[in-house]
């Protein structure tokens, strides 16, 4: 598994002490680290070959990663032949997530098009 820094501040103090030689603190503070799996990040790259493989080798089309499924992270990335690969491996077109959005809401929030076209395709 791999994780993911989404977010991260950097501070850097100068300083002077007595004897006028200067110091430096630096201070990392991350505010989320987010895992997702190796399968939604080719997803996620665009790397249908990969992603063609795994799911050869028998990753499961519906699993989620950080409470997304496979076409979500299609939808939110408008990786359009992704999803139709997924959609014709038995992936649901109908799972929500905790907030309860399903891929087709991922794709009119990302604005993806391409993949708005092929869901809703599959849904007819």
């Amino acid at each position: 598994m791999i994780a993911l820094i989404v977010g991260a501040s950097f501070t850097t103090a100068n300083a002077t002490e007595g004897n006028n030689e200067p110091t430096t603190t630096n201070k990392v503070t991350v505010t989320k680290v987010v895992k997702v799996n190796a399968f939604c990040i080719a997803i996620s790259k665009g790397d249908f070959e990969t992603v063609k493989k795994m799911i050869e080798f028998g990753e499961n089309v519906n699993k989620t990663s950080n409470g997304k499924t496979p076409l979500m992270y299609a939808a939110r990335y408008n990786r359009a032949k992704i999803a139709a690969l997924l959609l014709e491996n038995g992936a649901k077109l109908d799972y929500k997530d905790s907030n309860g959005q399903t891929a087709s809401d991922y794709a009119k929030i990302s604005k993806a098009t391409a993949v708005q076209k092929v869901l809703k395709q599959a849904a007819e």
